[in-house]
Parts: structure tokens; sequence; C-alpha cells
């Protein structure tokens, strides 16, 4: 069984600062990046919200920079098991850091995508809604995605047409896998490589606009 895992957060940047109860988004960064990196996004993002970027608890092997929530040991295999590790210290952190029960959607990049799916496939009553750029939903059956199947949470699912980071296996299993999961909406970026661009960062705006407002209703 592999060891927990624990964020450090006092790596964790915050928008703004003094939270005030209200919704609660937290960035998952990608394999090599680390808080700092999609934080960046915070101007593109709805206004209105908490905005949390945490810094996965990995350091991937020199000499890549960074940090990582999983080990890759090889471009065509990713260990689920490593995934759900990394999801669980999310959902701790989570319980630490957002006990009040604010409502939390989870925006990740890459292996932040999965482990956001993976969060919410383990506690689909704590995330109501999930944004998943260039990443995958694990392969392998989990306890909660049953009650997934009846509550249809929002998901966000982007990608490039042409990126060649995340293999194609795994991108057929979450095309297969997430509409019967969840109210599955997103985009495919003709020309896009592994990363994001401004229409995908126009229609993130949306999604979240529209999450945040029938928080509301």
């Amino acid at each position: 069984m592999s060891e927990p895992m624990e964020i450090d957060d006092s790596l964790t940047l915050w928008s703004p600062e003094d939270q005030s109860g209200q919704a609660l988004l937290v960035l998952l960064h990608g394999y090599g990046a680390d808080e700092k990196d999609l934080f960046s996004l915070v101007p593109y993002l709805p206004g209105g919200i908490t905005v949390a970027s945490v810094a996965a608890p990995l350091t991937p092997p020199w000499p890549m920079p960074g940090r990582s929530w999983y080990a890759i040991d090889a471009l065509n295999s990713r260990d689920a098991a490593g995934i759900t590790v990394a999801a669980e210290a999310v959902l701790r952190w989570l319980d630490a850091t957002a006990a009040d029960g604010s409502s939390v959607a989870l925006l990740g990049f890459s292996q932040g995508a999965a482990v956001a799916l993976q969060a919410l496939r383990l506690a689909p009553s704590r995330i109501s809604a999930v944004v998943a750029l260039s990443g995958y939903a694990a392969p392998g059956d989990l306890p909660n995605d049953a009650s997934l199947q009846e509550l249809r949470p929002p998901v966000f699912w982007g990608r490039g047409s042409r990126d060649d980071v995340i293999p194609p296996n795994l991108i057929d299993h979450t095309a297969q896998w997430l509409p019967g999961h969840a109210e599955l909406s997103g985009r495919v970026y003709t020309g896009l490589t592994h990363s994001i661009s401004e229409q995908e960062l126009a229609d993130v705006n949306l999604f979240l606009s529209q999450w945040k407002d029938a928080l509301q209703d």
C-alpha cells in the first residue's frame, strides 16, 4: 500500500488572501510545474470566488524541475494507485483548509486534471465541479463511481488536437467514461498542443461562471 502524502500548505497561493466564505476553486498544476504556474490564470477566472493554488507533494527525478503529483514510469503508462494517493492528499487538505463546507471546484492541468477527477470520484459529495485540462480519468473502478452516475456533477474537459503527451488509450477511456459519470462539457481545440489557449480560458471562465451562479440559485 502506498504511503499517504501531505500537501505543504505553506506553499499555497491564495486570491484573494482573505477567504471570505466564497466558493473555493483549487488549482492543481501539472508535472514539473509548481503552485505559481496555474496561479497566473487568476486574471482569466471569474470574480467573486476564492482561488487556492497548491503545490504537489513530490519532486520529479533530476533534472526535471518543479513538482509532481505522482510518478510517471513511462509515457504510455500511468499508475492509478499513485493518482488515488495524490487525490486523497488533496481531500485531506480540503478537510483542513475548507472545513466550513464551502462549495469546492477543482481545476487541474495534465497530472493535476487526473488528480482532480480522481478526487471527485473519491468524494463526489465534496467536489461540486471539475475543470480537467489536458488530462484524463484514471482507469479502474472506485467505490463511489455509482454515486457519480446519479449525481452527474458538471465537468469541463478541454484538450488539444495535437496533444501527444497523454496516451491515446487514456484519452479514449476518458471519452467513454466521463459522459456516464458527469454532466460533461468541453472542447477539442484544433492545433493546440499540451497547453492552454486563450479560447480555452474563455470557455473555462464561462463554465466556472455558470458553476458559481448555480450555487447562488
